[in-house]
């Protein structure tokens, strides 16, 4: 309980923060996500509603080397992160930053 109350806290203030910085900051949804246990592209796909599949298409990647870079078992290069950044319409330092 105690866990739910302090990720939602969090959202509240990821999300004003957000109003003040603009780009810079991860929405509510996803940092209330990655504070659950998610990582940060598998937060951010579930965020999109896409699943591997359809960002796999999306991308040109195949499905399997996207569930590698969401599980921390490989590293996307720049130009991997540039095309799966676009696919989720968000900007590209949210996952090189």
């Amino acid at each position: 309980m105690k866990n739910a109350e302090d990720a939602a806290d969090l959202a509240v203030y990821d999300a004003r923060k957000a109003e003040q910085a603009g780009d810079d900051v991860l929405p509510a949804p996803v940092s209330a996500a990655i504070l659950r246990g998610s990582r940060l592209l598998e937060a951010l796909r579930d965020w999109r509603g896409m699943t591997q599949s359809r960002l796999a298409e999306a991308t040109g990647l195949a499905q399997g080397h996207l569930s590698d870079l969401e599980r921390g078992r490989r590293q996307g290069t720049p130009e991997t992160l540039a095309r799966i950044a676009e696919a989720l319409d968000i900007p590209p330092t949210w996952l090189v930053g």
